[in-house]
């Protein structure tokens, strides 16, 4: 394993990222500004977690989207942790939380994010995005295989693509 700035190894970047879908679309923004996620199209809102937010990764990402966004729970329909990845970069082991989500009703002011711009964009559409690596691939996923299940995916990144397996209980 590479070693990290500090000289040792098992250094962790945990983050979660929400979709919001409403039918056949999915908003996305395009993140301006971030320190590790820079000029490209991500999930509707997302960010790192906060130290107590370490084992509850759905209090990280509805937190993210009711500062971004201005979206509460109460929102939403069909919340679920639909994937999880990790990679392998950097000198650190970053883990992603990926949720997803029908937007039932949206703010007053409408949607806007404090993070960049945010569109809605047809499944197909999400295919011709420049995404950040592991995201890529778990929306392409989602498209082809995922929106039609309810199962919770695992995603091991290889430098070339992300391999998925479903994580069933047991």
């Amino acid at each position: 394993m590479e070693k990290t700035e500090k000289g040792r190894p098992g250094k962790l970047r945990n983050m979660a990222t929400i979709y919001l879908c409403r039918g056949e679309e999915m908003l996305l923004l395009y993140r301006q500004g971030g320190r590790v996620v820079n000029n490209v199209w991500t999930g509707s809102a997302g960010g790192h977690f906060e130290e107590w937010e370490l084992n509850d990764a759905g209090a990280c990402v509805l937190r993210e989207l009711k500062e971004e966004l201005a979206v509460t729970e109460a929102m939403l329909g069909a919340l679920q942790l639909r994937y999880v990845t990790l990679r392998q970069t950097k000198g650190e082991i970053r883990q992603n939380y990926y949720f997803f989500a029908e937007l039932k009703e949206e703010p007053k002011q409408g949607l806007v994010s404090n993070e960049g711009l945010v569109r809605w964009f047809s499944m197909e559409e999400t295919e011709a995005l420049k995404m950040p690596f592991t995201a890529k691939f778990v929306v392409e996923h989602y498209r082809n295989v995922g929106r039609y299940t309810d199962q919770m995916y695992g995603g091991i990144a290889d430098g070339e693509k992300v391999v998925f397996t479903e994580m069933r209980e047991f």
